[in-house]
């Protein structure tokens, strides 16, 4: 099993929002790619890997300054309730938690 850094975690959650402004690129809107059933299965993933790998950071300073609590659990709804996702709690994320998490990462690297 490889270590992987708290630093590499960072730079994958990174990519992942960055496949999320493309999806929405790609589909014109947020709500398009929503309702769009591959631009919502692609949302969702990318959704369940910041929730996996923000609870896989170790440094207790890193912790601190993200919202590993919520991005996990969001991971595990989605995961474990696929079918029962809202989409207007979805919507809600990627607008204004996504940019917030990805000024906070970009401010940590």
């Amino acid at each position: 099993m490889s270590k992987v850094s708290d630093i590499s975690r960072l730079e994958f959650i990174l990519e992942m929002i960055e496949d999320i402004e493309y999806t929405i690129k790609e589909n014109g809107s947020l709500q398009n790619a929503i309702n769009n059933r591959i631009g919502k299965h692609a949302l969702l993933m990318c959704l369940m890997q910041i929730g996996e790998s923000l609870n896989k950071i170790k440094d207790t300073t890193l912790k601190e300054k993200l919202p590993i609590k919520g991005a996990y659990d969001v991971r595990n709804f989605i995961a474990h309730d696929y079918e029962g996702v809202d989409a207007g709690l979805i919507e809600n994320i990627l607008r204004y938690l996504i940019p917030e998490l990805k000024v906070t990462i970009e401010e940590i690297l």
